[in-house]
């Protein structure tokens, strides 16, 4: 009896480590980050897309090399605008806007290289509401997310675009504060739900806390694991809070690279601490240092959304407690399941064997970020 009763905590948990790192095989889930800025009845935008999202879609690699050149990039611009374009509507009240494609570049991003499609949209009317459909890549991903950020004078407002969320309405002027500050906590919890990196860090950082940590024996405690999960989590989140928040107000930047490489090594070497102990006893600290690199991972995010200038303490602060309850979904659903498995054979193996799973992917992670090469399938 009792061995069926732990089967079903067994397969939720593997299955919920299992969902982390299906995506995996690329840093991030497929996205695109739209521009807008709205001068009465002109609307003029800029579309950052990735260009190993357009290759797929409409095959931009002429030679089938595997590198796509500027002549390339260049001798599609046509095909990229007219894909693009059909799949973006813009209207007002009165009507549709009249989408025309301009000029297109090449701009770089910490996961590869994107097409920058600029264009300009005349609508019928001044626009105080603006009707927006976007359909990019969804009959090709489920997964593919549109950052949508709208600038309106001194205003911005935000939105997240995905194939079951395709048509919004976005009021322009004064959005309340309360709005932009739900939007932002909704942004935060999307972003460390797709941020597989921070959350393997997180899980593997996590995986000790029910066991003794002098002796490696399951804890007899759920109050003692609870404090080593609260201790760690909090470590992590003070961290990446401090550097998120001076990322975000002040010009404190690194390159991205180096921010995902090193974010890439934190997660190698929290896996590691669980096969070969290097910082048993002080995970916390561990936490703490990383989750301060992790927190420029949080800020880059935030610039590409925006933060709206009449708003930006509040939402800024949103962005952040979204992130945090992201985090405690996971931990409220792992720390229950991990107690209760840890005198199962599963869990160590989990310990093992997941973490050397775990520390494998973030070395190639490591590998790809640092080098700038891709070694996985998109």
């Amino acid at each position: 009896m009792m061995r069926r009763f732990l089967r079903f905590p067994s397969i939720v948990l593997a299955l919920l480590l299992g969902c982390l790192s299906l995506p995996a095989q690329a840093h991030k889930p497929s996205d695109s980050y739209l521009k807008l800025s709205v001068a009465e009845q002109t609307i003029a935008g800029q579309w950052d897309i990735a260009l190993r999202d357009l290759d797929y879609a409409i095959g931009l690699d002429r030679n089938g090399d595997g590198r796509l050149t500027w002549d390339e990039i260049r001798s599609h611009h046509q095909d990229i605008a007219g894909y693009a374009l059909q799949r973006l509507t813009l209207a007002t009240g009165a009507g549709a806007c009249a989408v025309t494609a301009g000029e297109q570049l090449i701009a770089q991003h910490t996961d590869g290289a994107y097409s920058v499609l600029r264009f300009q949209a005349h609508c019928p009317d001044p626009v105080d509401m603006l009707e927006i459909g976007y359909r990019l890549f969804a009959d090709l991903d489920a997964q593919h997310k549109g950052l949508v950020q709208i600038q309106h004078g001194d205003n911005t407002s935000t939105a997240i675009f995905s194939p079951e969320q395709a048509q919004q309405s976005i009021a322009l002027r004064n959005p309340g504060k309360l709005s932009q500050f739900g939007a932002y906590v909704l942004h935060g919890i999307w972003h460390i739900w797709i941020g597989f990196d921070h959350i393997l860090f997180l899980l593997s950082l996590l995986l000790p806390a029910v066991l003794v940590a002098a002796t490696g024996h399951p804890s007899e405690s759920l109050k003692a694991s609870f404090f080593d999960v609260l201790k760690v989590v909090t470590a992590f989140t003070l961290a990446h809070s401090i550097t998120l928040t001076l990322a975000s107000l002040s010009p404190l930047s690194l390159p991205s690279r180096t921010i995902e490489s090193l974010i890439a090594a934190s997660v190698v070497l929290a896996a590691l601490n669980n096969i070969v102990p290097l910082f048993r006893g002080r995970r916390p600290s561990v936490a703490f240092v990383f989750g301060l690199i992790h927190g420029f991972g949080f800020a880059s995010v935030l610039a590409d959304l925006g933060l709206p200038r009449d708003a930006l303490a509040i939402s800024l602060f949103g962005f952040n407690l979204g992130v945090e309850i992201g985090q405690l979904a996971i931990v409220a659903v792992f720390l229950p399941l991990a107690f209760l498995l840890r005198r199962s054979w599963f869990y160590g193996q989990l310990l093992t064997k997941g973490s050397a799973l775990i520390m494998l992917l973030a070395s190639v992670w490591l590998v790809e970020r640092a080098f700038d090469i891709r070694l996985m399938p998109v």
